[in-house]
């Protein structure tokens, strides 16, 4: 079973891969985290196997987070998801940790693969 913690600032978003992730085999959202700080302090609690992380957040912002769970030294392994297709994003997430970035939409079947491919990576 891979565990999965949502990180994301809109409620809509995070319902969308709940739900999403609710309806795949083999994943089990743990928790959800609105901003950065809540993020980090959740991987730490629950443990996930995978944070599905957004870059812009209120805050510390998720490339930060990614940074912080990654330095941490638990198993959670971040993907970042995000609607904005800008390089600078994409490096700075790789560079803080992240092993994933996907372009993505919560019903996105990329994102259901993704997440079952990473945490088996």
């Amino acid at each position: 079973m891979t565990t999965v913690l949502i990180a994301d600032d809109q409620p809509l978003q995070r319902l969308g891969f709940r739900m999403l992730l609710d309806g795949t085999p083999g994943t089990t959202p743990v928790g959800e985290a609105e901003h950065g700080t809540q993020a980090v302090r959740m991987a730490a609690d629950l443990r996930p196997d995978v944070v599905l992380m957004d870059v812009r957040m209120p805050g510390m912002d998720g490339i930060e987070a990614t940074r912080r769970i990654t330095e941490g030294g638990g198993r959670a392994r971040a993907l970042i998801l995000t609607t904005f297709d800008l390089d600078e994003y994409t490096y700075a997430g790789l560079h803080a940790g992240a092993g994933g970035f996907l372009l993505s939409s919560p019903g996105s079947s990329r994102s259901r693969a993704a997440t079952r491919w990473w945490r088996r990576a």
